[in-house]
């Protein structure tokens, strides 16, 4: 469809789940993966008599958040009541902080695709409980409610609609879920819904100021559905407004299978909420000193992740890029650097193999069979000429598909270490020479690329385990002095 007489404006809402061993509110499990109900106990499900506590561990992670963007740590804030009625908020209201929230007024920088960068402006980052979830499908037409996730401690970042594009929104998310891991505020596991995102989409005529109509699709849980919920979203709008119909301001949900969205409930607004200050919860306080002793304990951030790169390790802005993107990467790369020192074939192994089997499995550098210490073995093997870069390559697969191999026990099992006793060598090259004259001749008479198929004849009487460097050396030397004996 034509877009150029429209524009998109998106906000997001991204709610991240805290990494705390225990819930706002209660002293319940966190822990992802329990039988369904088997954390949440009589705080979580509201029952009468019971007076939430706060859980300390939020505080700091929230404030780390705040100073890392740039933003006003709010000195006092509260907890407020949002009253709404669904099966899986079992109190009936959700705590969560409105009028004064922790964080507020803060930025991001984005680069976008089209080049340059852009500043995002985060309106606020507030602390809340997460609520329930419904389960669909496991009993035929009824809905399960699982209460192990109310109560989750959540940091709910709200940006400004800045972005104009599902490509801006996915880059934004994204840098936002980098920083929550890098801090360690969260794990930001989007499968196990520590990540969540919410899209505010709206369209205008290009050059209008005044904002549309916007719907929010809710819960999206990877970049890619993130993406194209945004798309279909703009397109569905655009078509209804050029149709002489108007958008309707409801809430949607994406459904990744049809790759659309649907009308899930009238959007509601904070009126609807009635929201009150939270009366069983005094204000958080805090103080100058107590902020600045969390800027001091903040970790090496991307960026600064990003210059020592660059001068430590002589790496380009690709492989820097690359590198940073993504902390448990940064911290095997730097793993493999401590192992081998060899940063430059660490960055090469990682950007290469690795990369390429993570994709075709969908998989994190923390679920690689292939351990740091694994990878490094293969590359110190490969430098001191035990085995070549290509029987290097048939071990990493080996213990790919293998979980648990070690790199030497291989070598040594499957007599992979590369020929380079020259006297064996020369025995190989001088039988292939002898018995390929015409080849010869022809290489003696300037077709040099048959350096390659002798190359080829003695890896193939190796089983590919001749020291390749070796073996061009010893070759050009022979063919050399077939030169100087020929009529």
């Amino acid at each position: 469809m034509n877009h150029s007489n429209w524009e998109a404006v998106i906000g997001l809402e991204i709610h991240v789940q805290l990494s705390t061993n225990s819930k706002i509110f209660s002293a319940s499990s966190t822990a992802f993966g329990a039988e369904p109900n088997d954390q949440a106990n009589e705080i979580d499900l509201g029952l009468p008599g019971t007076l939430p506590a706060v859980n300390s561990g939020i505080f700091p992670k929230a404030i780390a958040f705040g100073i890392c963007i740039d933003a006003n740590i709010s000195k006092t804030s509260r907890f407020d009541r949002k009253n709404y009625f669904y099966p899986d908020l079992p109190k009936g209201y959700q705590i969560t902080q409105m009028e004064i929230p922790i964080v507020t007024n803060g930025k991001i920088e984005i680069k976008p695709i089209t080049g340059g960068s852009k500043t995002i402006r985060i309106n606020r980052a507030h602390l809340e409980e997460d609520a329930g979830k419904s389960i669909h499908g496991l009993i035929p037409n009824m809905t399960g409610i699982d209460l192990n996730r109310a109560g989750i401690p959540l940091l709910e970042i709200v940006s400004e609609p800045d972005m104009r594009n599902a490509e801006e929104a996915e880059i934004y998310a994204k840098s936002i879920h980098q920083l929550v891991t890098y801090l360690s505020i969260s794990d930001g596991n989007m499968a196990e819904g520590s990540f969540r995102c919410d899209a505010n989409v709206s369209v205008r005529n290009r050059g209008e100021t005044v904002l549309g109509v916007r719907t929010e699709t809710k819960n999206i849980n990877s970049f890619k559905f993130l993406k194209n919920a945004i798309n279909y979203e703009i397109d569905r709008q655009i078509t209804i407004l050029e149709s002489g119909a108007k958008v309707e301001q409801e809430t949607r949900l994406y459904d990744s299978v049809k790759n659309e969205t649907r009308p899930m409930r009238s959007k509601e607004t904070a009126t609807d909420y009635r929201y009150f200050p939270e009366p069983d919860l005094l204000p958080v306080v805090l103080d100058e000193a107590y902020i600045e002793e969390i800027r001091l304990t903040l970790p090496e951030l991307p960026t600064q992740k990003k210059d020592r790169y660059s001068q430590d390790y002589d790496l380009n802005e690709e492989e820097v890029f690359f590198l940073s993107n993504d902390l448990d990467l940064a911290e095997y790369f730097e793993e493999c650097v401590r192992l081998t020192g060899d940063a430059k074939q660490s960055a090469n192994w990682l950007k290469g193999e690795m990369a390429s089997r993570l994709s075709k499995h969908e998989i994190t550098i923390r679920e690689a069979p292939v351990s740091a210490n694994n990878l490094s073995r293969i590359i110190i093997r490969i430098a001191d000429g035990t085995i070549s870069s290509k029987i290097g390559k048939k071990i990493f697969s080996a213990i790919w598909e293998n979980n648990g191999m070690e790199v030497d026990h291989l070598i040594e099992e499957k007599n992979l270490s590369q020929v380079s006793d020259e006297n064996e060598l020369q025995m190989i090259v001088s039988e292939i020479i002898r018995n390929n004259p015409k080849q010869v001749k022809q290489f003696l008479d300037g077709k040099g690329k048959l350096l390659g198929y002798f190359v080829g004849l003695v890896m193939k009487e190796t089983s590919g385990k001749a020291n390749p460097k070796q073996l061009n050396e010893l070759i050009l030397k022979r063919l050399n002095s077939e030169k100087k004996t020929s009529p």
